[in-house]
């Protein structure tokens, strides 16, 4: 690390130590290195005007205060319930990322730098007041020269080298946390700073936001449910970003929407729906869904019909095919009470270890899910039922799964939302049925069917390498040249896949070398010996298939 970086860095950490002196969160760093020296540092600094709000509060401003790299930190870590006291959890859900705008003036020379073209080429009208000030980027309204209205968002000066330096201080951090949190393993802290790091730098690309725009409103074209705005490419690099302009109210401004004589209910259950949809259905959602981004339409002719209008694409989710099944069927488990399936889902999933005991398991989630089922299911979040399950699941070695951050966040956000807007919304019953219908749809015959069709060429072109690779296994295992060792260790490890419930793995191994045996025989004596006129080799491919068909296909 270069000196200049280096002084860089603990100016920053200074600054960072002051900022939370001035707003009397100094125990929170009591039991860390720089503890024992704060009293330096007390005498010069001004303490923040509202010294009594409660602490939840004052830490909320103060990471408001630290810039963009501390607002996302504590947007993450209020998804984390299970570490954080409920009052500091509830503030940090509430984090807004605002910040004074930079001139107009200077917003144009980016614009014209980044779009290679004077701003009364691109733009017929340009306003220098900006419409939102945000600490990466600020939008300004402008007019095509076709006379359709837009919005044009441009980064901050000086923000890739702000962030990349926060970054680096947050790294240490995490290393700090790595070496003397008792909980490191669980909270990995490395990885949500990683987690951090690539979100942030995804939203320093504007070019990438504009095509997370683009596919949400492709996905979403002529949809009654969610409108997404068009972007203008012809308008737009990696630092400048032009959308069309819409025009709607704020989702958590109750008092606007009941002027507008806007059905809060059905608003309500179709932003549970179209969360789900997203999710399950598109695997690709939007994951910064606060009211400032998910505004409701105000055309008139949709009081009784009411549509979203998503904004501000930066920031989006996606999960592995297997992280989503997991967790739709988690969710489907929940639904049915089967605590004994969610114990074996946590364990299949890998979200925790093999050794845990299925029973135990069980047991303790029956006694965090029980007592919300005495419930009317309309004041169940399913939020806050997770939030617990993961509570619970501390004890039993959960691992933290960076991958999900943004999925809990937004679930909350969602269900925020939703219970503003209808305080009686039934988010159980609105979501069931849409998980239902898009789980059958996928695992479908027709669905598999048309899966294994794209996969088709593919095995197609290697089928007819499979006759010489297996000769020449052979070949090399009759010179002695080839050997299989199978240690306590591997079989110990078939046995815990077995008894994790995952059956489907050992379905596959099982399948794979059925089908390799069929080779074998086809390629050694055309089919081998035949019983009742059947070659044995086909009839072995046929078990092998039956075997893959099986791994397939979804346990419930």
């Amino acid at each position: 690390m270069s000196p200049l970086r280096s002084a860089r860095g603990s100016l920053r950490a200074l600054g960072i130590v002051r900022v939370l002196l001035r707003h009397r969160l100094d125990s929170l760093l009591e039991d860390t290195a720089v503890g024992g020296w704060l009293w330096l540092l007390k005498p010069i600094t001004r303490r923040a005007s509202a010294t009594d709000l409660p602490r939840g509060q004052r830490l909320r401003l103060a990471l408001q205060e630290l810039g963009p790299i501390f607002v996302k930190f504590g947007q993450v870590l209020s998804t984390r319930r299970d570490l954080l006291p409920p009052d500091m959890a509830e503030e940090l859900s509430l984090l807004q990322d605002r910040v004074a705008p930079f001139p107009g003036e200077l917003a144009r020379q980016r614009i014209e730098a980044g779009l290679g073209k004077p701003i009364d080429v691109l733009y017929a009208e340009f306003e220098n007041t900006p419409l939102a000030s945000a600490s990466i980027a600020q939008v300004h309204a402008a007019r095509l020269h076709d006379g359709r209205e837009v919005v044009v968002k441009v980064l901050r000066p000086g923000i890739r080298q702000r962030i990349r330096d926060d970054i680096a201080l947050l790294r240490t951090l995490a290393a700090l946390a790595d070496r003397h949190h008792p909980s490191a393993d669980k909270i990995r802290p490395q990885e949500v700073v990683s987690e951090i790091e690539s979100t942030l730098y995804a939203e320093l690309d504007l070019q990438r936001e504009g095509a997370n725009g683009s596919l949400m409103r492709r996905t979403w074209a002529d949809s009654d449910e969610l409108y997404v705005p068009e972007v203008f490419w012809s308008h737009s690099s990696e630092s400048v970003l032009t959308m069309e302009r819409v025009r709607g109210i704020p989702s958590d401004d109750v008092e606007a929407l009941d002027a507008a004589g806007i059905d809060r209910k059905a608003l309500a259950a179709r932003g549970v729906r179209v969360f789900y949809t997203q999710v399950f259905r598109d695997n690709f959602f939007h994951a910064d869904a606060h009211a400032g981004n998910i505004w409701v339409d105000l055309d008139p002719a949709r009081k009784d019909n009411p549509r979203f209008i998503a904004i501000d694409f930066g920031i989006v989710g996606q999960l592995t095919r297997r992280d989503q099944y997991y967790l739709a069927e988690n969710f489907m488990a929940i639904f049915q009470r089967d605590y004994r399936r969610i114990a074996e889902l946590h364990v299949e999933a890998g979200w925790m270890p093999a050794t845990v005991r299925i029973d135990e398991l069980e047991a303790a989630t029956r006694a965090v899910c029980e007592p919300y089922f005495t419930r009317p299911l309309s004041e169940i979040s399913l939020g806050e039922v997770l939030v617990k399950l993961f509570k619970t699941a501390q004890r039993y070695e959960l691992t933290l799964q960076p991958q999900l951050i943004l999925l809990q966040k937004t679930l909350l956000n969602i269900e925020g939302v939703g219970r503003l807007l209808d305080p009686k919304l039934d988010i159980w019953a609105e979501a069931r049925p849409v998980l239902e219908k898009i789980l059958r749809e996928r695992y479908s015959p027709a669905t598999l069917g048309n899966e294994f069709r794209k996969r088709l060429p593919e095995l197609i072109t290697h089928a007819p390498d499979m006759p010489r690779l297996v000769h020449e296994f052979l070949s090399q295992s009759v010179r002695g040249e080839h050997s299989l060792r199978m240690r306590s260790e591997d079989l110990a490890e078939l046995a815990r896949i077995s008894r994790a419930g995952q059956r489907q793995t050992v379905y596959a191994i099982l399948g794979t070398g059925l089908m390799i045996v069929a080779a074998v025989l086809y390629a050694l004596e055309a089919g081998g010996p035949q019983f009742w006129g059947i070659p044995a080799a086909a009839g072995i491919a046929g078990l092998g298939a039956f075997g893959a068909f099986l791994a397939a296909w979804p346990r419930r």
